[in-house]
C-alpha cells in the first residue's frame, strides 16, 4: 500500500475515504474525524478542501454518479431493428453486475443519498436528475422501437417509467441479496413491451 504524504492529499483522497466510510457506517454516522483519520490528516485539514461536511457529501454524490447515466449502459447510437431487444436487455443487465463488494458499497451509499433526498432538496434535485436521465433514455430508445415497429407508440411514456423504476428496484433487491431471477424478470418485462 502506497503511503500518501500530507502535502499530496487531494480532494479525491478525501472523497474516496468519505465514500468508503459512508458505505460502512452511513452518511449521518460518519464524522469528519473518521474521514480525517482514514486519510491520515487532521480534521481541520479537510476544511482546506471542503468548506462544510455538506459540500463533501455533495462532491461524494457527484463522484458516485460520475459514470451512472443512461448512455453508459445502453448503446442507443448503434441500436437497430435486429439488435433492439438485445440492446435493452444487455444494458439493463450491465446495471446488475455480479456480486462484488464495490457494487454493494455503491448501492449502500446510493441508499443513504436516497434517504437524505427525502428531507433535503440539496440531494433531491441531483438524484431526481439521475432518475430523469434514465426515464428520458428509455423514452428515447423505445421511441426508436416505434420506428422499427417493435413498440406501440401509445405505451412509450408509461413503459419508459416502468423500466426506469424496475431497474432501480432490481438494483436495490440485489443489494439486499434477495434471491430473485433478475435476468428473467428484466427479460420478461422487455418482452411484454415489445410487439411480436
Amino acid at each position: 500500500m502506497r503511503v500518501i504524504k500530507k502535502r499530496d492529499i487531494t480532494s479525491s483522497h478525501i472523497i474516496q475515504a468519505a465514500y468508503e466510510l459512508f458505505a460502512e457506517y452511513g452518511i449521518e454516522r460518519t464524522s469528519l474525524g473518521m474521514i480525517s483519520k482514514r486519510v491520515g490528516i487532521t480534521k481541520s485539514s479537510i476544511y482546506y478542501h471542503f468548506v462544510t461536511k455538506e459540500e463533501l457529501i455533495g462532491r461524494t454524490f457527484e463522484y458516485i454518479f460520475r459514470d451512472h447515466y443512461f448512455a453508459a449502459y445502453f448503446d442507443t447510437e448503434s441500436v437497430n431493428k435486429d439488435n433492439f431487444v438485445e440492446t435493452i436487455i444487455r444494458g439493463g443487465l450491465k446495471m446488475l453486475p455480479s456480486d462484488n463488494e464495490e457494487y454493494r458499497s455503491t448501492l449502500r451509499v446510493l441508499s443513504e443519498f436516497t434517504m437524505l433526498a427525502e428531507r433535503d432538496d440539496q440531494f433531491r434535485a441531483p438524484l431526481l436528475k439521475v432518475q430523469q436521465d434514465f426515464v428520458n433514455g428509455f423514452f428515447d430508445i423505445l421511441s426508436k422501437g416505434t420506428e422499427f415497429g417493435l413498440v406501440e407508440p401509445s405505451k412509450i411514456e408509461v413503459s419508459s417509467k416502468i423500466l426506469a423504476l424496475l431497474i432501480d428496484n432490481l438494483s436495490r433487491c440485489k443489494m439486499m441479496k434477495m434471491d430473485l431471477e433478475y435476468q428473467i424478470i428484466w427479460e420478461e418485462t422487455i418482452n411484454r413491451i415489445i410487439l411480436r
